[in-house]
């Protein structure tokens, strides 16, 4: 299957660019403030109320059913790792359910402002209830990254692209410091019913063992990087920050165009807070109002 969508020759031009202009500015895609000296210089930033309201916390009595499946290192370097098997298809078809009646277009921000730009973006998303599913699949995320520190799971949102539903190439990130960050990412596929569609990093070196052909699309000129095939259940994890605080160029990545079809995706990002606690209330009860 062939993921490729835009011509080769511009998506090196664009990625090419964009990691010129990373080296120009000793890395603006790394969250930093320009005004920041070096990396090495740490300084908090308070949890704003909207970032807030969008972490979620677990319900102390949550009971999670044992879920096992594999995990494939891509890269240590950034670290990306291909896990088949993240959701169970009772998972998958639940997430679908509870996504049915909530679909609205999906935004894009410039300069703090939400806005439609299909252009960008095309696809829809639906905002859903953290029911104890969805709060053991928050926690299944963190605890496969170790259960780390001042480090929370944020609001989950499914995605759904039709055909020519997209996402153009970009970082995980806006603003961020050392104590403050988006500092991985999971790209969940709920349903693959399609062509096209995978997940695209033009930056990543695609590997010599065709064993991953399984899960990468080899058919595409490995000038266009690395694209991982949508399959149902799977998902792709990455890191988007370095030991250093600075973000990982390789982590450019998009959602290529669907050709036909229909894909159904969830992203989980965890936000590292430092020094931030659950508020009490919403520990006990997993709401998301006081």
């Amino acid at each position: 299957m062939n993921s490729q969508l835009y011509h080769p020759s511009t998506l090196l031009q664009y990625a090419a660019i964009l990691a010129a202009i990373y080296v120009f500015f000793n890395g603006p895609f790394s969250g930093y403030s320009q005004g920041q000296s070096s990396p090495e210089e740490s300084f908090d930033i308070p949890l704003s109320q909207e970032k807030a309201d969008q972490l979620v916390y677990p319900d102390s009595d949550l009971q999670c059913d044992a879920h096992t499946y594999d995990a494939h290192i891509f890269s240590r370097s950034p670290l990306v790792i291909y896990i088949p098997d993240f959701l169970s298809k009772v998972e998958s078809k639940h997430m679908i359910n509870i996504s049915e009646d909530k679909w609205q277009p999906s935004t894009v921000y410039s300069d703090n402002v939400e806005s439609t730009d299909t252009s960008i973006r095309k696809s829809e998303k639906a905002m859903i209830e953290r029911d104890s599913t969805v709060q053991c699949i928050e926690q299944r995320a963190l605890d496969f990254q170790g259960w780390p520190v001042d480090t929370f799971i944020e609001r989950l949102w499914t995605q759904r692209y039709t055909t020519s539903g997209h996402y153009a190439h970009h970082y995980d990130w806006a603003f961020a410091s050392k104590t403050a960050h988006r500092v991985s990412t999971f790209m969940v596929y709920i349903e693959a019913n399609c062509t096209g569609g995978g997940t695209n990093f033009p930056l990543l070196v695609r590997p010599q063992d065709k064993r991953w052909c399984e899960f990468i699309d080899c058919e595409e000129s490995e000038e266009n990087g690395v694209t991982f095939l949508p399959k149902a259940g799977a998902a792709v994890f990455w890191e988007n920050f370095d030991v250093d605080g600075k973000g990982w160029k390789q982590g450019l990545h998009a959602g290529m165009p669907v050709h036909s079809g229909v894909k159904i995706g969830l992203n989980i990002w965890s936000w590292y807070q430092k020094g931030h606690q659950a508020a009490i209330e919403k520990q006990t009860t997993g709401k998301d109002e006081p």
